[in-house]
Formats: structure tokens, sequence, C-alpha cells
């Protein structure tokens, strides 16, 4: 399965919320914001480090996309 932080990406426009403030709530580096702009794995501590920055559940950032049969 693949994952999407898309959602991630509109909870923070929602909250007004940059990458560079969520970075420094989050306490990780930018290369875990560029991580997620690819839709690449993350660990998850940085996952539970940006909750808890947000404020949210890890539904809220992240969803699981079912990857098509045959590819």
């Amino acid at each position: 399965m693949a994952v999407s932080y898309k959602k991630l990406f509109h909870l923070m426009i929602d909250k007004g919320i940059t990458n560079a403030e969520l970075m420094e709530k989050g306490g990780f580096s930018a290369n875990i914001i560029t991580r997620l702009k690819r839709d690449h794995y993350v660990a998850l501590d940085s996952i539970e480090k940006i909750c808890y920055a947000l404020d949210c559940g890890v539904d809220d950032i992240l969803e699981f996309i079912p990857e098509e049969k045959g590819h």
C-alpha cells in the first residue's frame, strides 16, 4: 500500500501553519517535509511529532492508498 500525506498539507493550510513552523514545533528537519511532499516513507516517530505539533491524530494527516493490481 502507498501512503498519501495530502491530508496533512490540507490541515496545515486550515490551521495556517507553514512548513517552517511545523518543523520548529515538531523538532525535525526539512528532509522530513520533502519526504512528506513526495509521499515517501516517514518514520513513525516523525509522524508522532507531527501529530503532537498539530494536536491531531494519525488519520488526520495520512491515508493509505491501495495499489492497483497488476503493477
